[in-house]
């Protein structure tokens, strides 16, 4: 009995634990318009770029509110002039896209 309970409890263990998921470090400096569009390092729909910009340009500003209906016009503008320039990093379309104000 004990033995099945060990054997039970370590396979509760091994089909209970969490996927490990590869870490990925990307410079987001270094990611192109092109890249963004085209799923070449993060898929477009993958939000989580938009908010890292986000944060990041917030901060430069010590602006701490997060207003997620100027996130999603922001993100449309910056991805409609990734569109036309698609050799530009995302950092210089953000710049481009949406001014000094960010």
């Amino acid at each position: 009995m004990r033995a099945w309970s060990t054997a039970l409890l370590a396979l509760v263990a091994i089909l209970g634990a969490p996927q490990a998921q590869a870490q990925v470090s990307v410079d987001v400096a270094k990611i192109t318009c092109r890249q963004l569009l085209f799923d070449k390092v993060i898929s477009p729909n993958e939000k989580s770029l938009a908010l890292w910009l986000s944060g990041y340009y917030n901060a430069k500003r010590n602006n701490t509110v997060l207003d997620l209906g100027a996130l999603a016009k922001n993100t449309d503008k910056v991805e409609d002039y990734c569109r036309m320039n698609q050799d530009v990093t995302v950092m210089d379309a953000v710049t481009k896209a949406l001014g000094s104000g960010n």
